[in-house]
């Protein structure tokens, strides 16, 4: 199990380097299962170790704030590993330094990155997404369920339903004279 002086020496060595820092990939259960033991040792109101239980208590609440700190670091490294491999790649040593989850953050982030840049792209190019409306309508009479443009099941609507569906189907709705549009202010 994890001490509170490696809890610490991972922060000291997270916070004066530049390089995401290799820590042991259950590095994070190893801290819950030491704030978990720190945790029950506090919470005892024994009076005989009453001056370990406080020293306890106090390595317990600052083992908590040790370790939001480390991961608030983490996270920052994560960020700006993000920004430059999005502009010029990743390097390898620090990919493989990250605990599985900032794994998955970092892929998140890069995924999100590549959509903001395609999006960019496509509007410098004139490319428009094009935005789908809605539109209010009033069954006037029962309508079994159908499936929309997307293959989606919609109803079944009984007489005097008002829904708002994609303009297309409501339009269809209409010449079928199986609804009605709803005026909307």
């Amino acid at each position: 199990m994890i001490t509170y002086n490696e809890l610490y020496e991972a922060l000291r060595k997270e916070r004066y380097s530049e390089q995401l820092q290799p820590i042991p990939k259950n590095f994070i259960k190893e801290i819950g299962a030491y704030l978990k033991d720190k945790k029950e040792i506090a919470e005892k109101k024994d009076d005989f170790f009453f001056e370990a239980i406080v020293k306890t208590k106090k390595q317990f609440e600052n083992s908590i704030a040790i370790f939001k700190e480390l991961m608030l670091r983490r996270k920052k490294k994560i960020l700006e590993l993000a920004f430059v491999a999005a502009e010029t790649g990743i390097s390898k040593r620090d990919f493989e330094n990250m605990l599985a989850v900032e794994k998955e953050c970092f892929d998140s982030i890069m995924n999100s990155l590549e959509k903001s840049d395609k999006r960019i792209s496509e509007i410098l190019k004139g490319i428009e997404e094009e935005k789908k409306r809605n539109k209010m309508i009033v069954f006037v009479e029962d309508t079994d369920e159908f499936l929309d443009l997307e293959g989606n099941a919609l109803g079944p609507f009984k007489k005097g339903d008002i829904v708002n569906v994609p303009e297309e189907i409501a339009n269809i709705l209409l010449i079928d004279k199986k609804a009605e549009g709803v005026e909307e202010d």
